[in-house]
Order: structure tokens, then C-alpha cells, then sequence
């Protein structure tokens, strides 16, 4: 018995280490997360939503940045790097529901330029967050969108569920309007 160990030795006589709990965030998970790390930020009612040269369609892949359009690229925080990039939006859809019905919650625009030719990007990584975090706050953040791009996107939400789309926030019609 080693006196320095308490008897606990290990695989060839090396005190046994202690396992750390590590804090996994399964964004695309099911079911709803117990147990450590519970509190953390729950992503499973969030969507994704690419407008891109005025057609709006769901791409879940932009969650982690593997979208149609981001994939293969590589990005800049340099809006000057990409001169001949095409505007493209990532479009947060948070879904909320309540004893009351299922609707759009929280809906926010993030702005990134693509040059699919050049395989070069910019968008502003920190600002893609904070979007996504206002849309988990039920917020209505649609600046920037063109006249095409709203209606792209209302036309995509009012199509995907148009029960959703009826009981959702005036805001949200009247920013998409």
C-alpha cells in the first residue's frame, strides 16, 4: 500500500486521477439536456435561414457555419477582402412555444458577403452571435434586408407553417411588411 496515495494506485502503481466532468453543448440533440451544464443555452427551437440573391430557404448547416453558401470559403473580418462579393443573409429563427400555440419567436439577420469565385468570405463572427442571442431573446432584428429579401422571407415562414406565421408578434409581420 502506497502511504502517499491512500492505497488508490492505478494501472502500474500511478495514482488514479480523478475524471473532470466536460461540458458538451449537443446542438443538435432531441431531447432536453439534465444534469451538469444544465442552464446552458438550449438551441433546439433555433433555425437557420439563408437568403441568398433573393431566395430565402432553411439551411441548418449555417448553425455551424457549414452552410451551402459558407462552405469552402474562408473568411474575413476585412469587408475590403471580398470587393466582388454577393450579399448573402444567415437568417435566426428562434420557434417559441407556449400553452397558446407554436410561433416565430425571435427572428434576426446577421449580413455576410460571399465571392464563391474567389472562395473568399467576410462576416462579422461576433455579430453572427450576438444575432443568434437576440433571436433566443425574442427579438425582431431585420435591418438591412431588402424589399426582395423580406418578402423572400415572409413568403418562406408563412409557407413553411402559416399557423405559426398567424400567431407570431405584429412586429414581426410589420418588419417583414
Amino acid at each position: 500500500m502506497d502511504i502517499e496515495n491512500n492505497g488508490s494506485a492505478g494501472a502500474g502503481g500511478e495514482p488514479a486521477k480523478k475524471e473532470k466532468k466536460q461540458i458538451a453543448l449537443n446542438v443538435v440533440s432531441n431531447k432536453p439536456h439534465r444534469g451538469f451544464g444544465a442552464g446552458s443555452i438550449d438551441l433546439n427551437n433555433v433555425s437557420c435561414v439563408i437568403i441568398d440573391e433573393g431566395s430565402a430557404y432553411i439551411d441548418d448547416g449555417a448553425m455551424h457555419a457549414k452552410s451551402k453558401v459558407e462552405r469552402g470559403i474562408k473568411f474575413s473580418t476585412n469587408k475590403e477582402d471580398v470587393p466582388n462579393g454577393r450579399k448573402c443573409w444567415v437568417v435566426w429563427v428562434a420557434v417559441d412555444r407556449t400553452e397558446e400555440g407554436t410561433r416565430y419567436g425571435g427572428v434576426t439577420a446577421c449580413e455576410m458577403l460571399i465571392d464563391a469565385e474567389a472562395r473568399r468570405g467576410w462576416k462579422i463572427l461576433a455579430d453572427h452571435v450576438n444575432k443568434l442571442d437576440y433571436a433566443l431573446k425574442r427579438r425582431f432584428i431585420l435591418d438591412g434586408l431588402s424589399e426582395e429579401e423580406k418578402a423572400s422571407l415572409r413568403k418562406l415562414l408563412m409557407e413553411h407553417n402559416p399557423q405559426w406565421w398567424e400567431a407570431s408578434d405584429e412586429a414581426l409581420k410589420q418588419g417583414l411588411a
